[in-house]
């Protein structure tokens, strides 16, 4: 094996990647427009959810109730008649509607139990999910409030202070801008590398390789690190421009040492690309495999939701991805600072991951070759 051949071959897929223009659009989209707009819409808290009251008590606490609802969880409460609650929600214009009774405050302060109705479009799921309970908890406030007499209710026994730590102001969009960034790297990784082999196929050049005084370790690892370094490149720029500038998310951690870990995520991932690609016979039915591969990747490795929310089975068998160990290690050292002393057994588990699968890749595109 010569360096040589794995340099000018790695050189010419660089230069086959940049003439391929759906390629270039799909890296630049990818870790910019879809990095930033998926950040920005990531929909764990509520925000500037519409609402209507229509106020048939007319009291001083259903006034209360009226402007306990203000932004950025909610816009301004619209005040309508119950004959147009209906209509405005079959329109779309509210997300919930509200309905205070008449009799309302009378009622509750003759000790009865009167009910409010709460209508829900529970079409826009994340905000009907969430706003539900906002919406009971400000009420309920209210109410007691109001019985009580009082601004505040009295405290009894210990008071409990929370510190957020790593993201004090719970703000979803630092950790949705890791995520993306992190199933970005995971999806061009794999589809860069089997794109480009596929490519070679339908055009040809596959039979020219295997002419040329080349192995076929040359071929894979020229692909690996050519596409690595375009994946890697990219990945760098959209945490520093991106990421850090655009969004304002903070970097806590070492970049150096995250960049290092994703070399080693790409080392795993391109040898799974080229092992994609191998198996299927086309670029559809390697789409339709990255799809298969992609979702339980991304699902299952802890960045959607926390690994330990999930059976043991599950979070045993993905050990064997390199996705999860990816994802801890990002969150360690861009959330927590985190350093190598850290996140070594992540960093092993890569290359040990990686080893594995860039043997079987290998071993697959000998007979692919043959």
């Amino acid at each position: 094996m010569r360096l040589a051949n794995i340099y000018n071959l790695g050189v010419k897929e660089i230069r086959g990647l940049f003439r391929d223009t759906m390629l270039m659009i799909l890296i630049v989209y990818s870790f910019t427009i879809s990095v930033y707009t998926a950040s920005r819409a990531m929909p764990d808290a509520l925000n500037h959810a519409a609402i209507a009251i229509v106020d048939e008590d007319r009291s001083p606490l259903s006034g209360r109730i009226e402007t306990a609802f203000y932004p950025p969880y909610f816009t301004t409460p619209k005040l309508i008649d119950i004959s147009e609650m209906d209509r405005r929600m079959d329109a779309g214009l509210d997300t919930f509607a509200l309905d205070i009774p008449t009799d309302f405050q009378r009622d509750l302060l003759a000790g009865r139990q009167p009910t409010l109705q709460l209508n829900v479009d529970a079409t826009r799921m994340t905000q009907a999910f969430s706003g539900n309970g906002y919406i009971q908890s400000i009420v309920n406030s209210e109410i007691n409030e109001f019985v009580d007499h009082s601004r505040g209710s009295a405290r009894v026994g210990p008071d409990l202070v929370m510190r957020n730590r790593f993201n004090p102001q719970r703000d979803s969009m630092w950790f949705g801008a890791i995520v993306n960034l992190i199933t970005s790297i995971t999806m061009l990784a794999i589809v860069l590398t089997g794109a480009a082999l596929i490519r070679e196929r339908e055009h040809g050049t596959v039979e020219h390789l295997l002419v040329m005084p080349v192995t076929s370790t040359e071929i894979m690892l020229s692909k690996i690190w050519s596409m690595g370094l375009a994946v890697l490149v990219a990945s760098a720029f959209s945490i520093t421009v991106v990421i850090n500038g655009l969004l304002d998310v903070p970097i806590q951690g070492s970049l150096g040492l995250f960049l290092a870990g994703v070399a080693l995520h790409l080392f795993a991932t391109t040898s799974l690309g080229i092992f994609l690609a191998t198996t299927a016979g086309s670029m559809p039915q390697f789409g339709m495999l990255l799809m298969l591969v992609m979702i339980p990747l991304q699902v299952l490795s802890g960045g959607v939701t926390p690994r330990e929310s999930m059976p043991m089975i599950i979070q045993d068998i993905m050990l064997a991805a390199p996705t999860t160990h990816f994802v801890m290690l990002g969150q360690a050292i861009l959330f927590r600072g985190a350093g190598l002393s850290v996140v070594w057994p992540q960093f092993l588990a890569l290359i040990a991951i990686g080893g594995v699968l860039f043997a079987i890749s290998l071993r697959r595109f000998r007979a692919f070759l043959r």
